[in-house]
């Protein structure tokens, strides 16, 4: 992490201490920024404050806060949200002097981020989309992996707070790229973990040392960050938070609606999406998305 001296930057702002939020909101504490941060359920704000960073009333209180120099991060759950944040009542627009760079980071629709980007800039306000991956464990060590839609001159502007927060920072395009390239990033993580539990289930069933296996793999073409870092929990059955099966059941309805929108045709995600919408329905939303090993498991007869 870039470390820096508090003062020496603009102010940052951040909507939304969730699970991802807070430890990026954290970070950018640690980093030296001067933050002020606000989070519907304020509960969720003590860790933030305990580190030295303001907390406001209102998204447009964070707003003010920044001023027309400085800078907002959002990082909310899905595409009705940011709007709220957005442009509510008490959102930011309401709080935004002209100049602001407002950086999103949830994970929402391309097509409406294009929109929200065109409503804020009637307004002076500027933005970049920039949906992160990595899970709770890169949000809290500041190693995500960030994909940036918007002009060069905002992305610029927005790569310290970035880097605060993440370790690979691309440009992919202009606003709305980064909400594009991130539902890619989905399609491609369903179709790995749903690889990976089929795996698992196989060798069970197999009789194998199944964690023999996974060392096996691990040294070859099979190899992946989901075998590596998920394949215990697909093996003990058991799936402590990391990234919620309802979250990525959400990403993976944004991802469908852009492929219906291209003409796409993605069978695998919307056969992940089939199983996560079966969690989710069984009271599984919560669990960490490697749960989707518990279909396999269960319809492979493993368990009840």
């Amino acid at each position: 992490m870039i470390a820096r001296r508090r003062g020496r930057v603009a102010p940052a702002g951040f909507v939304g201490l969730g699970t991802m939020g807070a430890a990026m909101a954290a970070n950018l504490v640690r980093a030296g920024f001067s933050v002020t941060a606000w989070n519907r359920t304020p509960g969720r704000a003590a860790g933030v404050r305990q580190l030295g960073a303001a907390i406001a009333a209102t998204p447009a209180d964070v707003a003010r806060a920044a001023g027309s120099s400085g800078i907002v991060v959002v990082c909310v759950s899905d595409t009705p949200d940011v709007e709220a944040v957005l442009f509510g009542p008490e959102g930011v627009a309401a709080g935004a002097a002209e100049g602001l760079l407002v950086i999103d980071c949830s994970t929402i629709s391309p097509a409406a981020t294009t929109t929200f980007a065109q409503r804020l800039a009637e307004r002076g306000i500027r933005f970049v989309d920039a949906p992160v991956s990595g899970g709770s464990e890169g949000a809290r060590n500041a190693s995500l992996t960030i994909f940036v839609g918007g002009d060069p001159a905002d992305v610029t502007r927005a790569r310290p707070l970035l880097e605060a927060m993440g370790r690979t920072i691309t440009h992919v395009g202009p606003v709305g790229s980064g909400q594009a390239v991130k539902a890619v990033n989905q399609v491609i993580l369903a179709g790995t973990y749903l690889g990976v539990a089929e795996g698992i289930v196989l060798a069970t069933k197999a009789g194998l040392d199944v964690e023999q296996v996974v060392e096996a793999l691990g040294g070859g073409a099979a190899q992946s960050w989901v075998l590596a870092n998920r394949s215990g929990r697909m093996i003990a059955n058991d799936y402590p938070l990391g990234f919620k099966v309802a979250l990525h059941r959400k990403d993976l309805a944004i991802a469908l609606e852009l492929a219906r929108e291209l003409g796409a045709v993605l069978p695998v995600t919307a056969l992940a999406a089939q199983l996560e919408t079966g969690l989710v329905g069984r009271g599984h939303g919560e669990d960490d998305m490697s749960a989707l090993a518990r279909s396999i498991r269960e319809l492979s007869g493993l368990d009840g």
